[in-house]
């Protein structure tokens, strides 16, 4: 791996709780896709880990209910031909994961009023469009 992933801010993936595990990949690459073994499984451990704040965890725990078995998160590449850039690939996508799973929920937002001036603009618009239409129903021109 090229270096630490940063989740967010100064907090990063530790190497030393990254699960990693290989095996062989479908795809293009003749002769030589059966016999490496290039897919790679990332799993990390966010039941467990102390990498993270506190705060942190119990929100990805939230979050990521659904992609955790028994408190473990997997995130799998397979797109490139050697194993080096599917390991960066996962690393990415995990530390991706993570900080989208990690992030504060975004403030609510604030009611505004609709200011007078617009109510009515829109109002006097709908009325307009319902003359028009109104002066489409049929007449007997003849």
């Amino acid at each position: 791996m090229s270096g630490p992933y940063l989740i967010r801010g100064s907090v990063s993936l530790p190497e030393a709780e990254l699960l990693w595990r290989f095996s062989r990949s479908g795809g293009p690459g003749g002769q030589h896709v059966n016999t490496s073994d290039t897919q790679v499984e990332l799993g990390f451990d966010l039941a467990k880990t102390a990498a993270l704040p506190p705060v942190w965890k119990e929100r990805a725990l939230e979050k990521l209910a659904g992609r955790l078995v028994d408190g473990v998160i997997t995130v799998r590449s397979s797109e490139h031909r050697s194993q080096w850039r599917n390991r960066e690939t996962a690393a990415v996508r995990l530390a991706a994961l993570l900080a989208e799973a990690t992030a504060p929920p975004p403030k609510p937002r604030r009611p505004t009023r609709i200011p007078r001036g617009i109510n009515e603009r829109r109002l006097r618009e709908k009325k307009q469009r319902s003359d028009t239409k109104r002066g489409r129903t049929g007449r007997d021109w003849g």
